[in-house]
């Protein structure tokens, strides 16, 4: 039963005084459950409490947080329908398929998580010997690892309720690098945050971890901040839009003690069709661009938000393939009416300085050419939703996008073999713009495994050094320790000399 409360880690509370509900995106009926915003106070006491429990937590084994993290998976599984439906309810995404999915997703990544640290080998041990013997000094006993930064504050993301939410992949990666999180649930969906959060503090008491793990508090931009701006709090990571995380990042910055952001706020990630590929298959790619553009109702970061192409014949030939699928293509709820607002406005603006090839349906393509693409910097920037803008050129001019691109998660290249070996100067560049590189493919769908970077430049991210998504996330929740000269007994298990935990070191410059 959904209480509406924010939970300063086991405990509920409700002091403050403004509420708000959830809001059924289909018919625009408030849903059942009002929920209270965390005061300033309340924010305070969740960030207390999540540093009185750091010690107790980061000094857990591997086995007891790899446990932890596998039972919070289970309890949101045994939440069953009850959760799918109140998430689709306040999102309107398919219960029966993409929840379903999105649920399998969080899972799998917290299982994936406890596989990490049950491993031990993140945590970079390195072992170099003393040598007393050296001349004309002494040789230190010097050992580092990373050890966890302290609490965590989470930002839930708006268009995915479960995977980057309360349980997502940031509250993942910083608990099994053993860091607390206090989670800002997002209004969008409290009531499946709530429902969420109450199977991770359950997994909490189950696994006996110290109280203050995990908290969780509801509320807006004042809540938010409040929480940035709390000495307690040691790192962020966020999901959502360019001004969200840019305030989130210009808060940290400014504290007197200044703390990383991971913020990801989103990205056109450009699609570049070279025309071998298109003679071969413009209709196939036409017909998986315009699924790429519409899935989830385009509400997704990896959205291709910009093809380019050569003026030819085949380009016109994917044209036609992609403005069909699109004018058949059914229109969708969006996730809020704010974002349905904010797509709206943003189809307005390109129509008024480009040409909209598909017609009055929810789904649109528009297209200009490489000159006016790049005298006007308003078309590089996203349009949340299903749209996308088609931009002809020269080889040459299509280069000279790519290289004043700004930052993005992603950038995807269609070719043969023969395009590909050609595209080395291409790739060159890319490399230099995204955080992933897709060949044949499409953005869309974001694997969670060990090698997956989802991050970028900036504007993509606030730091191009850090992934949200695979277990490189972990990483960013971290920081190196030197241990010089320390006897054994008080070396962290990962640098004692017996190495009880089993893990791959480098000893002494070798791998062992």
């Amino acid at each position: 039963m959904l209480t509406g409360h924010n939970f300063i880690g086991a405990r509920e509370s409700a002091v403050g005084t403004k509420t708000f509900t959830g809001v059924n995106p289909t018919s625009g009926e408030d849903l059942p459950t009002t929920f209270t915003e965390a005061t300033v106070g309340e924010v305070a006491e969740a960030s207390a409490l999540a540093t009185q429990a750091f010690d107790a937590y980061r000094d857990t084994r591997p086995e007891q947080r790899a446990t932890f993290l596998e039972t919070i998976a289970d309890e949101i599984l045994a939440l069953g329908d009850e959760l799918l439906e109140r998430a689709s309810d306040e999102t309107a995404l398919p219960a029966s398929t993409r929840l379903t999915g999105e649920r399998g997703r969080t899972c799998n990544q917290l299982k994936l998580f406890a596989a990490v640290v049950r491993d031990g080998s993140w945590v970079d041990a390195r072992i170099d010997h003393a040598n007393p013997d050296r001349t004309p000094f002494p040789k230190p006993d010097v050992r580092s690892c990373l050890n966890a930064i302290g609490p965590v504050a989470v930002f839930g993301a708006s268009n995915f309720p479960l995977a980057f939410s309360t349980a997502g992949g940031d509250t993942a990666s910083a608990l099994a690098a053993g860091c607390p999180v206090v989670c800002k649930a997002h209004p969008a969906h409290p009531g499946a945050s709530e429902l969420v959060s109450r199977a991770i503090l359950a997994a909490a008491k189950k696994t006996g971890m110290p109280d203050g793990v995990y908290s969780m508090i509801h509320g807006g931009n004042d809540a938010g901040l409040a929480l940035v701006n709390d000495p307690h709090i040691k790192a962020v990571g966020f999901t959502g839009s360019l001004g969200g995380g840019r305030a989130i990042y210009n808060a940290a910055a400014a504290r007197p003690e200044p703390i990383p952001v991971y913020a990801e706020m989103g990205s056109i990630n450009p699609v570049f069709m070279l025309p071998g590929a298109l003679a071969e298959r413009a209709d196939t790619i036409g017909a998986g661009l315009a699924d790429s553009i519409t899935l989830g109702v385009g509400q997704f970061c990896t959205n291709p938000g910009l093809i380019l192409a050569e003026a030819d014949e085949a380009t016109q030939t994917l044209v036609a393939s992609t403005v069909n699928a699109l004018n058949e293509s059914a229109d969708g709820t969006m996730l809020t009416a704010g974002i349905h607002a904010a797509y709206e406005a943003g189809v307005s603006a390109l129509a008024t300085k480009t040409e909209r090839l598909t017609e009055s349906g929810q789904a649109a393509l528009f297209q200009t050419d490489a000159p006016t693409f790049l005298s006007t910097p308003e078309l590089s920037h996203e349009v949340f939703g299903p749209s996308s803008l088609l931009v002809t050129g020269t080889r040459a001019e299509l280069l000279k996008i790519a290289e004043n691109l700004e930052g993005h998660l992603t950038a995807t290249i269609h070719g043969t073999e023969e395009d590909l070996a050609s595209a080395a100067d291409l790739i060159t560049i890319l490399e230099k713009k995204v955080g992933r590189i897709v060949a044949n493919g499409f953005p869309t769908g974001v694997e969670v495994c060990h090698a997956m970077v989802h991050g970028g430049p900036y504007p993509a991210t606030t730091d191009p050094r850090s992934t949200s998504v695979g277990t490189g996330a972990i990483l960013r929740f971290a920081r190196p320790v030197c241990y010089q000269n320390l006897p054994d007994a008080l070396l962290p298990p990962a640098l004692q000399e017996a190495n009880p935990e089993g893990l791959n070191r480098l000893v002494d410059g070798n791998r062992t």
